[in-house]
């Protein structure tokens, strides 16, 4: 008889990237054929140049022979023999989402739209932003709204209760949505892998300010954003998400702005659908995404 539950069956998503070799995903697909794991899902890629294998899978328990915690304990003496790093979890997980902001609101209200239909299951545990611009926003949707103003000469306090809000919640990914404040290298290597940043440009193409005005000054014939993540170098971290839109002559860098808006609020979102349902793995500088 079987320990899954006899009502709507629970589906699990279960990721792993270990050193590529003949085998694995055999290995891989008999433990879960022989504790009865349902597959439903199964993606997997062998990057030839990192030498590295990567797999995204999700089952369902309606004929699992054991309980998923057997099941995670004998998948982890098959990660031991294959140095394999994995995780499993309940595929309706939400992870915890601290989200910054300062004036410009086109990211956050994308966030907070979608968060709030479904179409993003995370659980937003908070916004911050060193400007009140966005509160009214934030506390509509019934959402805590902290105000934490930064100068130079108070950054590191800032940062430190930024750091602390994020321990505190429980928060498990920072999105910067639109906020104009580089993080410190101390910051970006203690959120390393869990902070993901909009970029209005194609990176590492017209980095830093005013990027549509020097792309309106290079003739460019499309607009793009870049989602990434946070790194100790600028605007430089491993890619995400993108989003293009064709342009032309007659657009003035004004214009240029505006539907910027648009692709920034777009692959800023998706990045994070991407970060909450598991999909994206780190492969040297790069990112593999399911």
């Amino acid at each position: 008889m079987t320990l899954a539950s006899e009502n709507t069956p629970i589906s699990y998503l279960f990721t792993f990237q270990c050193p590529d070799r003949l085998g694995i995903l055999a290995k891989v697909s008999n433990l879960l054929f022989e504790q009865g794991a349902f597959v439903t899902e199964s993606f997997h890629y062998g990057d030839p140049r990192t030498e590295t294998f990567f797999a995204r899978m999700v089952f369902d328990d309606h004929v699992l022979k054991s309980s998923v915690g057997i099941l995670q304990e004998m998948m982890g003496g098959l990660a031991q023999e294959m140095d394999m790093t994995f995780s499993l979890r309940r595929a309706d997980y939400r992870p915890k989402v601290l989200i910054a902001v300062s004036k410009y609101d086109h990211c956050l209200n994308l966030l907070l739209t979608k968060w709030r239909a479904g179409a993003l299951t995370i659980d937003i545990v908070g916004v911050v932003s060193n400007h009140d611009d966005c509160r009214s926003l934030v506390e509509w949707y019934g959402i805590p709204f902290h105000h934490f103003p930064i100068t130079r000469e108070t950054k590191p306090q800032q940062e430190a209760q930024i750091l602390d809000l994020f321990s505190t919640t429980g928060a498990e990914l920072l999105v910067l949505a639109r906020y104009m404040q580089i993080l410190s290298d101390d910051m970006s290597r203690q959120l390393e892998g869990r902070a993901i940043n909009i970029h209005h440009s194609f990176l590492p193409g017209f980095k830093g300010a005013r990027p549509y005005h020097q792309a309106y000054d290079r003739g460019v014939k499309v607009i793009g954003a870049t989602a990434h993540f946070v790194t100790a170098d600028l605007d430089e971290g491993p890619i995400i998400a993108q989003e293009v839109k064709a342009i032309d002559h007659s657009y003035t860098a004004d214009d240029m702005v505006l539907v910027g808006h648009d692709t920034e609020a777009i692959a800023l979102a998706n990045a994070v659908r991407l970060f909450s349902e598991g999909r994206i793995f780190f492969n040297g500088h790069r990112t593999v995404v399911f």
